[in-house]
Order: C-alpha cells, then sequence, then structure tokens
C-alpha cells in the first residue's frame, strides 16, 4: 500500500511563508509526477504544482507562480512545496499526489493516482 504523509500546514499572516513537505512510504511504486492540489470548502480540488519525478520539471498554476516552489528528494522520498509571500486566497486544505502517467493535461485531481491525507494552511489577513 502507497501512503503519502503531508507536514508542515498551519497558520501564518500574509506575506509569510510555509513549507509543506510530503513523505511517501510503503510499497514501492511507479510514479511520473508529484505534486500539489488544494481544495476549499464547496469547491474542486485544484491543481497547484508538479514535478516531473525523473526529469524534475517543474509546473504551475497561474496563481502561484513566481510565489511557490515545488522540489523533490530521491534519498527520502519526499516532494516539498515552498510557498512564499503567502495570501489570504492561499488558505485551503493542502494535499500532496502522485500520478502515474503526467502531462500538461492532466491536471484535474481525477487523474491522479495516490493522495495524502491534507494538511490545512491559514492565511490570516
Amino acid at each position: 500500500q502507497v501512503q503519502l504523509v503531508e507536514s508542515g500546514g498551519g497558520l501564518v499572516q500574509a506575506g509569510g511563508s510555509l513549507r509543506l513537505s510530503c513523505a511517501a512510504s510503503g510499497r514501492t511504486f511507479s510514479r511520473a509526477a508529484m505534486g500539489w492540489f488544494r481544495q476549499v470548502p464547496g469547491l474542486e480540488r485544484e491543481f497547484v504544482a508538479a514535478i516531473s519525478w525523473v526529469a524534475g520539471n517543474t509546473y504551475y498554476a497561474d496563481s502561484v507562480k513566481g510565489r511557490f516552489t515545488i522540489s523533490k528528494d530521491y534519498p527520502t522520498d519526499t516532494v516539498s512545496l515552498q510557498m512564499n509571500s503567502l495570501k489570504p486566497e492561499d488558505t485551503a486544505v493542502y494535499y500532496c499526489a502522485a500520478t502515474k502517467v503526467f502531462s500538461t493535461s492532466r491536471y484535474g485531481s481525477k487523474l491522479w493516482d495516490y493522495w495524502g491525507q491534507g494538511t490545512q494552511v491559514t492565511v490570516s489577513s
């Protein structure tokens, strides 16, 4: 069984920073990419950022481009999301995810295969 465990969420003031981490564990699994999504109650889960697992290419939603940075670490099988210049509209539950097939046309959350339990990020104004 594959497990993705997020950590690092919390409460921060607007303009501040947080770093989310996601550790993969359990059985070895192949993945084309890992990424982060976020969800606000009543809305669909939306794509935030992704990183291709072999090449390390990065992809971002327009709303976070220039403020968020996704990175990966092979030895620890971890993916991280550095979030700077946070805004109140970044408030959401953030989910780590992995997918066996990835392209820039596959940002929809239903196309991703593995999910973490989510971590709350709250940005106060």
